[in-house]
Protein backbone atom coordinates (compact mmCIF):
# COMPACT_ATOMS: atom_id res chain seq x y z
CA UNK A 1 0.00 0.00 0.00
CA UNK A 2 0.93 3.28 -0.98
CA UNK A 3 0.71 6.85 1.17
CA UNK A 4 -0.02 8.96 -1.86
CA UNK A 5 0.03 13.02 -0.76
CA UNK A 6 -3.20 14.29 -0.93
CA UNK A 7 -2.87 17.11 -4.30
CA UNK A 8 -4.28 20.66 -3.70
CA UNK A 9 -7.62 21.49 -5.17
CA UNK A 10 -7.58 23.27 -8.85
CA UNK A 11 -7.28 26.90 -8.27
CA UNK A 12 -7.48 27.88 -12.17
CA UNK A 13 -9.70 26.26 -15.45
CA UNK A 14 -10.58 22.83 -16.48
CA UNK A 15 -11.91 21.49 -19.63
CA UNK A 16 -13.66 18.29 -20.43
CA UNK A 17 -15.53 15.76 -18.94
CA UNK A 18 -12.77 13.42 -17.49
CA UNK A 19 -11.50 16.49 -15.64
CA UNK A 20 -14.89 17.78 -14.44
CA UNK A 21 -15.47 14.27 -13.05
CA UNK A 22 -12.29 14.11 -11.55
CA UNK A 23 -12.57 17.35 -9.90
CA UNK A 24 -15.71 16.34 -8.80
CA UNK A 25 -14.26 13.23 -6.77
CA UNK A 26 -11.21 15.42 -5.76
CA UNK A 27 -13.33 17.82 -4.22
CA UNK A 28 -15.30 15.69 -2.13
CA UNK A 29 -12.50 13.67 -1.42
CA UNK A 30 -10.65 16.76 0.27
CA UNK A 31 -14.09 18.27 2.18
CA UNK A 32 -14.24 14.70 3.17
CA UNK A 33 -9.78 14.97 4.74
CA UNK A 34 -10.32 18.47 5.62
CA UNK A 35 -13.38 18.84 7.32
CA UNK A 36 -15.68 20.96 5.35
CA UNK A 37 -18.70 22.13 7.50
CA UNK A 38 -20.89 23.17 4.54
CA UNK A 39 -21.16 21.58 0.53
CA UNK A 40 -23.75 22.62 -1.95
CA UNK A 41 -23.98 21.22 -5.37
CA UNK A 42 -25.98 22.88 -7.94
CA UNK A 43 -27.06 21.45 -11.67
CA UNK A 44 -30.28 21.28 -14.20
CA UNK A 45 -30.28 17.56 -13.66
CA UNK A 46 -26.79 16.27 -12.73
CA UNK A 47 -26.58 13.95 -15.62
CA UNK A 48 -23.07 14.12 -15.94
CA UNK A 49 -21.84 14.03 -12.61
CA UNK A 50 -19.89 11.06 -10.76
CA UNK A 51 -22.53 11.32 -8.25
CA UNK A 52 -23.13 7.42 -8.53
CA UNK A 53 -19.59 6.10 -8.26
CA UNK A 54 -18.72 4.04 -4.92
CA UNK A 55 -15.11 6.38 -4.75
CA UNK A 56 -17.33 9.43 -4.53
CA UNK A 57 -20.24 7.94 -2.06
CA UNK A 58 -16.89 6.71 0.13
CA UNK A 59 -15.95 10.44 0.30
CA UNK A 60 -19.61 11.82 0.95
CA UNK A 61 -19.89 8.67 4.40
CA UNK A 62 -16.73 9.85 5.42
CA UNK A 63 -17.95 13.88 4.94
CA UNK A 64 -20.84 13.42 6.65
CA UNK A 65 -20.23 13.95 10.44
CA UNK A 66 -22.27 16.48 13.12
CA UNK A 67 -22.64 19.49 12.51
CA UNK A 68 -22.22 19.28 8.67
CA UNK A 69 -24.39 20.54 6.26
CA UNK A 70 -24.95 19.68 2.53
CA UNK A 71 -27.42 21.23 -0.02
CA UNK A 72 -28.54 20.08 -3.38
CA UNK A 73 -30.44 21.98 -6.03
CA UNK A 74 -31.27 21.29 -9.29
CA UNK A 75 -33.86 22.15 -12.23
CA UNK A 76 -35.09 18.19 -11.64
CA UNK A 77 -34.16 15.21 -10.35
CA UNK A 78 -35.34 12.48 -12.35
CA UNK A 79 -32.07 11.61 -13.56
CA UNK A 80 -30.68 11.21 -10.41
CA UNK A 81 -32.98 8.79 -9.28
CA UNK A 82 -32.45 6.82 -12.56
CA UNK A 83 -28.59 7.08 -13.46
CA UNK A 84 -26.94 7.89 -9.12
CA UNK A 85 -28.45 4.71 -7.00
CA UNK A 86 -25.49 4.88 -4.65
CA UNK A 87 -26.30 8.72 -4.48
CA UNK A 88 -29.93 7.87 -3.70
CA UNK A 89 -29.58 5.73 -0.80
CA UNK A 90 -26.34 8.15 1.06
CA UNK A 91 -29.21 10.89 0.49
CA UNK A 92 -31.96 8.18 2.55
CA UNK A 93 -29.50 8.07 5.19
CA UNK A 94 -28.05 11.49 5.70
CA UNK A 95 -31.54 13.18 5.36
CA UNK A 96 -31.01 15.24 8.41
CA UNK A 97 -28.08 17.32 6.76
CA UNK A 98 -29.59 17.20 3.14
CA UNK A 99 -31.29 20.09 2.04
CA UNK A 100 -32.78 18.89 -1.27
CA UNK A 101 -34.65 22.15 -3.15
CA UNK A 102 -35.92 22.23 -6.78
CA UNK A 103 -36.13 25.21 -9.46
CA UNK A 104 -38.62 23.36 -11.88
CA UNK A 105 -39.45 26.90 -13.22
CA UNK A 106 -35.63 27.77 -14.66
CA UNK A 107 -34.55 27.52 -17.46
CA UNK A 108 -31.64 24.11 -17.70
CA UNK A 109 -29.42 26.22 -20.01
CA UNK A 110 -29.80 28.83 -17.35
CA UNK A 111 -29.04 26.79 -14.41
CA UNK A 112 -25.36 26.94 -12.53
CA UNK A 113 -22.89 23.91 -12.69
CA UNK A 114 -20.94 24.22 -9.46
CA UNK A 115 -20.26 22.86 -5.93
CA UNK A 116 -19.45 25.66 -3.36
CA UNK A 117 -18.02 25.89 -0.22
CA UNK A 118 -16.49 28.64 1.53
CA UNK A 119 -13.46 28.07 1.31
CA UNK A 120 -13.56 26.67 -2.30
CA UNK A 121 -15.66 26.35 -5.68
CA UNK A 122 -15.78 25.03 -9.38
CA UNK A 123 -18.19 26.38 -11.82
CA UNK A 124 -18.93 24.57 -14.72
CA UNK A 125 -19.11 27.83 -17.48
CA UNK A 126 -20.27 25.48 -20.30
CA UNK A 127 -21.53 22.21 -18.95
CA UNK A 128 -22.07 20.98 -22.08
CA UNK A 129 -18.32 21.01 -22.94
CA UNK A 130 -17.43 20.40 -19.27
CA UNK A 131 -15.50 23.77 -19.04
CA UNK A 132 -14.98 25.80 -16.41
CA UNK A 133 -13.07 27.25 -13.59
CA UNK A 134 -12.25 26.55 -9.38
CA UNK A 135 -10.47 28.08 -7.27
CA UNK A 136 -10.45 29.98 -3.62
CA UNK A 137 -10.55 33.82 -4.72
CA UNK A 138 -12.88 35.47 -2.47
CA UNK A 139 -14.88 37.36 -5.39
CA UNK A 140 -15.69 33.90 -6.96
CA UNK A 141 -16.83 32.62 -3.97
CA UNK A 142 -19.10 35.26 -3.12
CA UNK A 143 -20.12 35.49 -6.67
CA UNK A 144 -21.25 31.82 -6.21
CA UNK A 145 -22.98 32.15 -2.56
CA UNK A 146 -24.98 35.53 -4.44
CA UNK A 147 -26.06 32.84 -7.14
CA UNK A 148 -26.54 30.22 -5.03
CA UNK A 149 -29.08 32.45 -2.77
CA UNK A 150 -30.94 33.32 -5.71
CA UNK A 151 -31.83 30.11 -6.73
CA UNK A 152 -33.15 29.13 -3.00
CA UNK A 153 -35.17 32.09 -3.15
CA UNK A 154 -37.27 30.56 -6.22
CA UNK A 155 -37.10 27.06 -5.02
CA UNK A 156 -39.27 24.89 -3.20
CA UNK A 157 -38.45 21.57 -1.24
CA UNK A 158 -37.51 18.70 -3.88
CA UNK A 159 -35.96 14.91 -4.06
CA UNK A 160 -37.84 13.24 -0.60
CA UNK A 161 -34.95 11.01 0.97
CA UNK A 162 -37.73 8.58 1.04
CA UNK A 163 -40.85 7.50 -1.51
CA UNK A 164 -44.37 6.20 0.33
CA UNK A 165 -45.82 3.43 -2.05
CA UNK A 166 -48.79 1.80 -1.63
Amino acid sequence: MTNEIPQPLLQGSFDGRNAFAQLVRDALATAAREGWREITLVDASFEDWPLGERSVIDSLQAWSKTGRSFSIIAKRYDTMLAKHHRFVTWRGQWSHIIDARGVPSMDAAEFPSAIYSPSWVMCRLDPVRSKGVAGMETARRVLLREQINELISKSSPAFAATTLGL
